[in-house]
């Protein structure tokens, strides 16, 4: 045992000479291309200068004179026609697709179509609108969530197409304006033959409602009205058969109801003069996502990385053929 421990820790100190040295040549090589590198910038200090001053000029000018804008049109698809809606959209987005310029300027009526880059459309996840005054929608996502995710269920295709309001989203290479866009656009989405019979009775059947609403209403007011005179008459007695044989609680709470519904069929009047209803736009903003604005600072480096690869190939290759000469 005593002979194999001097063998032992001589072994172990030879192991860590050559990892000293081993580390000691490794930042020897560092050093040497860390120096290479300064020098090969030394020596090209005036072409890549050069290239600076052609990246960072290229960039301004590219950034100043192909910026794309983005636009948002919050709509409303009435009468079921959601489905609708989303299908002409996606017709539009294939035409652009195409490169169907005739379709785009013809039948969708942008005048310059080549400027139109890209259209969707996504629903606005509002549930709660989903849910308001409509008891059965908030039954059917309580029994959709029971076998599964909520958060999956309310973004469901099937469950988001339901929403009221959707985002039309569209990106143009210059900017735009209502007249030459938004207008060709909803124009297009509202010319259906079948949706505008279906707008016409359905504003029909509102109207209708309302003013059987309105009948409803002055009945009762002759009721009350009636019900008042009598009490004014001095005669009291009636007042305990009226309160209870007449249920006037309940009548009086079905005007307010009824006022109710006249106050949300009057809001609804105004959304219902289209069959896809725009309620807000955005238009015109400058679009900065991926290297949209910054080719100012990508350019320069990436000519000087392509550069140095040139660089880099052609010394590799000088090598290779040196190496290929000698052993040839």
């Amino acid at each position: 045992m005593n002979k194999n421990q001097p063998n032992n820790q001589e072994n172990h100190e030879i192991d860590l000479l050559d990892i000293s040295k081993n580390i000691g040549k490794l930042f020897d090589r560092i050093n040497i291309f860390l120096f290479n590198c300064i020098q090969f910038f030394v020596k090209k200090a005036i072409v890549i200068l050069i290239l600076l001053v052609i990246g960072v000029g290229l960039g301004f000018y590219l950034d100043e004179t192909k910026k794309t804008y983005d636009h948002q049109i919050i709509v409303t698809p009435n009468f079921g026609s959601t489905d609708y809606l989303y299908s002409k959209i996606d017709l539009i987005e294939s035409k652009i697709k195409e490169g169907d310029t005739v379709f785009i300027k013809d039948v969708l009526g942008i005048k310059k179509p080549k400027e139109l880059v890209k259209i969707e459309i996504k629903p606005i996840n509002d549930v709660y609108k989903f849910i308001e005054n409509k008891t059965e929608n908030f039954e059917l996502i309580k029994l959709m969530a029971g076998d599964g995710d909520i958060k999956k269920i309310l973004e469901d295709n099937l469950t988001s197409k339901n929403y009221k309001f959707h985002k039309i989203s569209f990106q143009t290479k210059n900017m735009t304006t209502d007249k030459l866009s938004v207008q060709p656009l909803f124009h297009f989405l509202n010319e259906s033959a079948y949706y505008s019979k279906v707008q016409k009775e359905i504003i029909n059947n509102v109207q209708l409602k309302m003013v059987q609403n309105d009948t409803i209403i002055a009945q009762i007011n002759a009721v009350l009205s009636g019900f008042s005179n009598t009490v004014k008459g001095g005669k009291a007695n009636n007042l305990v058969y009226y309160n209870e044989n007449t249920q006037l609680n309940d009548i009086i709470k079905t005007k307010e109801s009824l006022i109710n519904e006249q106050g949300f069929l009057r809001v609804d009047l105004i959304g219902l003069n289209s069959i896809v209803k725009e309620n807000s736009s955005i238009l015109n903003i400058e679009n900065t996502n991926s290297v949209n604005g910054k080719l100012k600072l990508v350019l320069p480096f990436l000519f000087i990385f392509i550069f140095i690869l040139i660089r880099f190939f052609i010394a590799f290759y000088r090598k290779q053929a040196l190496k290929a000469n000698m052993n040839g």
